[in-house]
């Protein structure tokens, strides 16, 4: 039975004999509810509410702070750095060795190129001087399938392995892969 009291707060409908009570959320509920989508939209809106620029300002004030505590490896090397290191014979032999574990697997371990192009002839697809040769270990040329090994090896080592690549030049292996690039010289 119902209390005269609950009647007021009787659904006046009832399925298959069961009748309901308007129970409504309780009013902190709903204030939660409205502030909060209040608050989404100036925070998508990069109003900064409070404290601060905005979501935006912070992001690219945590990247510029990331930056300048992580900067990027230098293309230090100059051409005239980079062919005295060719005429080394411990800098090409260190170049070799890392040659031969990163590289020989696309440009076959004579540099005559497998996937990747021959590294012997006087044909480079993305320039043959020291400084540019530098810059493709370093930066790699993802449409071609060579990965930036300038987050992978350490400074020296890509100045060595430029040096070896200098070396290779004219050393012709037998079976090389033809020339894909435009004719240079080193």
């Amino acid at each position: 039975m119902s209390s005269p009291d609950n009647d007021s707060r009787l659904i006046h409908h009832s399925y298959d004999g069961i009748e309901e009570y308007d129970n409504p959320m309780p009013r902190w509920w709903i204030i939660l509810f409205w502030a909060t989508i209040v608050f989404s939209i100036f925070y998508a809106l990069n109003i900064g509410v409070g404290i601060g620029n905005g979501r935006i300002a912070d992001y690219e004030a945590d990247v510029a702070a990331w930056k300048a505590a992580h900067p990027e490896p230098e293309n230090a090397a100059s051409g005239d750095q980079l062919n005295a290191l060719a005429s080394s014979s411990l800098a090409v032999a260190a170049g070799k060795a890392l040659f031969a574990t990163n590289c020989a697997s696309c440009h076959r371990a004579d540099a005559g190129g497998l996937i990747g192009p021959n590294l012997t002839d006087d044909a480079w697809i993305h320039g043959s001087r020291p400084e540019d040769i530098h810059s493709i270990v370093v930066n790699g040329v993802l449409a071609k399938g060579m990965p930036p090994w300038g987050r992978l090896l350490k400074p020296t080592d890509i100045d060595q392995l430029t040096a070896y690549v200098l070396s290779l030049a004219g050393s012709n292996p037998p079976n090389a892969k033809a020339p894909e690039g435009p004719s240079g010289t080193q």
